[in-house]
């Protein structure tokens, strides 16, 4: 009976036809180099191609991850936005009070005149009443008839202090009134408040003095409460009228009254002491001289 499986070539002879077919290739090494070649050319596309699902997957993965990234970077970029608009805000707002404080330091003052920045903190309700509430008092030497001015000109004088803050009443308050100027011809008259804030009263001037409409009125220093020289007001109209004894003039206020912030103190050579109190007090200048650098310029 034969067998199922025939028995083949014994391992011997294989090993023996290994070994010398291995011996042929070591020798024959250099010269197959051209046919290695070749055959590498044949089989590349092949290579390419087995490699095309693995160089889809990480190019997939890669376009995911890079979405992400974008994703994330585009939302942290968002958020850097907002808070750097906020910011934007915060700084336009500053530059907005630094240009206003650079206005105001800048003001037409006297060069002998000590000064000093203060903030408004209350705005009076009362219509029969215009004046308003800073942040200085006796403690910063302000006193009782002080003059007050904006980046503009005249804003009032101060009526109450206390230690910390003081009122003052605004020039156009229907109580309130200036010796002021004309700066073209030198005439002098008195600016009374009419309760209005963009709107003030030269009272009792003839029909025949010399006062046109654009004539700048300045403080005319009569009274020693208002140093000379400082802009009060503009002449808006003028009006003569045979039936009255007086002509009727009508001034702007040079002052931004309707949207104060930022005032300015002064202690002129004048009126570094109250009025009432001339010669020997003088506490209130070494009171406010004693203040710091940033509440007080000179």
């Amino acid at each position: 009976m034969k067998p199922i499986f025939v028995r083949g070539v014994s391992n011997q002879f294989r090993l023996t036809l290994a070994i010398a077919l291995s011996v042929l290739l070591i020798v024959a090494n250099d010269r197959l180099a051209p046919v290695r070649q070749s055959m590498a050319t044949l089989l590349s596309p092949m290579q390419y191609l087995a490699n095309v699902p693995g160089d889809m997957l990480d190019s997939v993965a890669e376009t995911l991850a890079t979405r992400n990234m974008l994703q994330r970077q585009n939302a942290e970029m968002l958020r850097q936005q907002v808070l750097m608009s906020e910011r934007l805000q915060r700084f336009e707002h500053l530059r907005q009070e630094n240009e206003r404080l650079r206005a105001l330091l800048g003001s037409p003052l006297h060069m002998d005149a000590r000064k000093m920045v203060a903030e408004v903190m209350q705005v009076a309700s009362d219509p029969f009443h215009q004046h308003i509430v800073i942040n200085r008092g006796s403690q910063n030497g302000v006193y009782v008839g002080q003059p007050v001015l904006d980046s503009q000109g005249v804003v009032g004088q101060v009526t109450e202090v206390s230690a910390i803050t003081s009122r003052v009443l605004l020039m156009s308050d229907s109580s309130h009134a200036i010796p002021v100027r004309i700066t073209r011809n030198d005439v002098r008259m008195i600016v009374n408040g009419t309760g209005e804030l963009d709107e003030v009263e030269l009272r009792h001037v003839a029909k025949s003095t010399d006062v046109k409409v654009g004539d700048l009125l300045v403080t005319s220093g009569l009274g020693r409460r208002f140093p000379e020289g400082y802009p009060v007001a503009r002449v808006t109209e003028v009006s003569r009228d045979d039936a009255q004894a007086y002509a009727r003039v009508m001034a702007q206020p040079l002052a931004a009254l309707d949207r104060i912030r930022y005032l300015l103190l002064i202690w002129p050579d004048m009126n570094r002491n109250s009025p009432s109190e001339p010669a020997q007090e003088t506490t209130q200048p070494a009171e406010a001289e004693s203040q710091s650098p940033e509440e007080t310029v000179q």
